[in-house]
């Protein structure tokens, strides 16, 4: 037992300070997109690709990236994920052009899609019954400070800096966590199944085209048919694979595949209204983004 609490007093805050720091570099996205315009002579069109290009890379490598953690080794795939997340949060700090942060926008995206299911599988991996149950509800409250205490954070440092240290933080942080992942995180024993090629093509596939068709394709309707044929081929490989990338027995159960589809829209909706809602606060109302963040944060509590 006493094991037990010690390595939760160690590990745990490893993996909820790496989500956090997920978190907190979205909201300092949401509120310093017009910093970010004003600095860099973004138009509407471009600076909309400073989130898309992010969303566009996490969607689509999400699936591959909590598989990878599987095949390889929790371990290693998480520090190669705060890696590449903390290298791309360098690079946008550091970005004098458009194509420069959009570029490693979708950097970190990667690094995301990679870090955030190794996180939650560590807990699951590590802990077990009531250890188990509280390390997943201190996770749950580790995302609710990350859309409301990241706004305010994201905005101060908006305000009174500059929009390029929220994501230069990143980069120590990272390198903390890098060292204390090495040190305290077990290797796993890695799962002898293998990577499903095909499944893993057409999921990348269909989701890239889905993101990229709703998020500014010249010819949505295109990125719509490819989508939804990737996407068909996806669910009739996983169907017919003895090691699927996505088990479709999820999806058997109703309340569950509800859920999934109730989420889906939810946040498709939230993510929209982070986005377009401090844009408002500052231009309409000559809000701060630290104001816009205040007056943002009691919508998610």
């Amino acid at each position: 037992m006493h094991s037990d609490k010690e390595k939760f007093g160690v590990l745990l805050p490893i993996i909820l300070i790496s989500y956090f720091m997920i978190l907190l570099d979205n909201s300092i996205v949401f509120t310093s997109t017009v910093k970010i315009a004003q600095d860099l002579s973004l138009n509407g069109q471009t600076l909309a690709w400073v989130t898309n290009a992010y969303a566009l890379t996490f969607g689509s490598l999400l699936l591959l990236g909590g598989r990878l953690g599987d095949l390889i080794g929790r371990k290693q795939i998480f520090l190669i994920g705060i890696s590449i997340f903390s290298i791309g949060s360098l690079l946008v700090g550091a970005s004098q052009n458009a194509g420069m942060i959009i570029g490693m926008r979708a950097l970190q995206g990667i690094g995301a899609a990679v870090l955030a299911p190794t996180t939650l599988a560590l807990i699951m991996d590590n802990y077990q019954g009531t250890m188990r149950t509280r390390a997943i509800a201190y996770y749950g409250a580790t995302a609710g400070l990350g859309a409301s205490v990241g706004l305010v954070i994201g905005g101060l440092i908006a305000s009174y800096f500059s929009w390029r240290l929220g994501f230069l933080l990143n980069v120590p942080v990272g390198l903390v966590l890098a060292i204390m992942g090495a040190r305290y995180i077990k290797n796993q024993s890695k799962s002898r199944a293998s990577l499903d090629w095909a499944g893993t093509f057409f999921s990348v596939v269909g989701l890239v085209a889905l993101v990229y068709g709703i998020n500014g394709a010249k010819r949505p309707i295109m990125m719509f048919l490819l989508a939804i044929i990737s996407l068909g081929l996806f669910g009739w490989r996983e169907d017919h694979t003895n090691d699927p990338l996505m088990p479709l027995v999820l999806f058997k159960n109703t309340e569950r595949f509800t859920a999934y589809v109730a989420r889906f829209f939810y946040a498709g909706a939230v993510l929209s209204y982070f986005f377009l809602t401090p844009q408002a606060m500052q231009r309409s109302l000559g809000f701060t983004p630290l104001l816009a963040a205040i007056g943002f944060l009691p919508e998610t509590v």
